[in-house]
């Protein structure tokens, strides 16, 4: 096993029932609403999460069918916090497609991620389990915490790296967090596994978001789908930042400091440089490698197969992604 390819193919058949499932469960009587789903689920990605799920579920011997269920769940949850989020940062593309508030408008994109969180909600309680609702429910709440936080942290150059972990941590990793202790909890693991497929979400989830954050700088819009700068146009203190601000001074640290504040990417090219000159990617990049090795460590509890293979490999696979 070697790429994203071999761990699609060994999870052939639950991916197409999921794909399948989540195309169902989008139906609506409304047309805009059905129009929006389609839109959106159909501009592709990569449905980490929900393949998170599948794999922890099959790794711990699952063999009932709601781990399918779960896992557009979870599609649905993390489709629903990009339609907001694409709304707060105002962004225009996503996956190399116009947004949805770019094609239908703001007030729509709000409505329509209502519904998606609402569907997931109405499908969860499906299983019957209570540990799985509330760990659901507490999911959510944390990632709408984490999305203020962004948000009241925008045009903070003063930001720290334990302030930023507690950002990406609600944002990202604690969805990550839910797909894999699902998959767990769907097999009745013991306490030992369940903590160990919680605590490597938690960590493949932070080391996913620390690449993300480098991405953003060192990638380009063709490779990512979006605008390369875009955190910097937005105001977002990410780790690349946070250290080339404590390791750089005058006028360089000036202007960091400036297109931080100003949320202005007008000079990205010199931003880009200067984060280059004090190292600050290649740190980024080795934080980033930690809570990979954190989230690999955490499988120890794992018993040996071809689906725990595949987590290992997603750890390294997180690192060298270029999108």
């Amino acid at each position: 096993m070697k790429d994203f390819d071999d761990i699609q193919t060994l999870l052939k058949e639950d991916l197409a029932q999921t794909d399948a499932l989540l195309q169902s469960r989008l139906s609506s009587n409304v047309a805009l609403i059905n129009q929006m789903s389609g839109y959106i689920i159909g501009a592709g990605g990569k449905r980490l999460r929900p393949l998170l799920l599948l794999l922890c579920a099959r790794a711990t011997n699952y063999q009932g069918e709601q781990h399918q269920l779960m896992a557009v769940v979870i599609e649905l949850i993390h489709t629903a916090t990009l339609l907001h989020d694409d709304i707060v940062d105002e962004s225009a593309t996503r996956r190399g497609k116009d947004t949805a508030n770019e094609v239908w408008g703001n007030a729509a994109s709000v409505l329509v991620g209502d519904f998606l969180y609402s569907r997931a909600f109405e499908m969860m309680v499906e299983p019957g389990s209570m540990k799985i609702m509330q760990i659901l429910s507490k999911a959510t709440n944390e990632i709408a915490q984490g999305e203020v936080l962004q948000l009241l942290n925008c045009q903070n150059s003063a930001l720290t790296e334990a302030e930023y972990y507690q950002v990406i941590e609600r944002k990202t990793a604690v969805l990550f967090q839910a797909a894999t202790q699902i998959g767990g909890i769907l097999s009745e693991v013991d306490s030992a596994q369940e903590q160990a497929l919680k605590d490597y979400g938690l960590h493949l989830g932070n080391a996913f978001q620390i690449i993300d954050d480098v991405l953003d700088y060192e990638s380009d819009s063709d490779t990512m789908g979006k605008e390369v700068g875009d955190d910097l146009a937005e105001g977002k203190t990410t780790l690349p930042m946070i250290y080339a601000l404590a390791n750089t001074s005058g006028s360089d640290k000036q202007l960091l400091e400036e297109a931080i504040n100003n949320a202005d990417n007008s000079k990205i090219d010199q931003v880009v440089a200067i984060l280059q000159s004090v190292n600050a990617f290649d740190y980024t990049r080795s934080q980033a490698k930690k809570s990979a090795d954190l989230a690999k460590a955490s499988l120890k509890h794992i018993h040996s197969s071809p689906y725990k293979d595949a987590l290992t490999l997603l750890c390294d696979l997180s690192l060298a992604r270029k999108s």
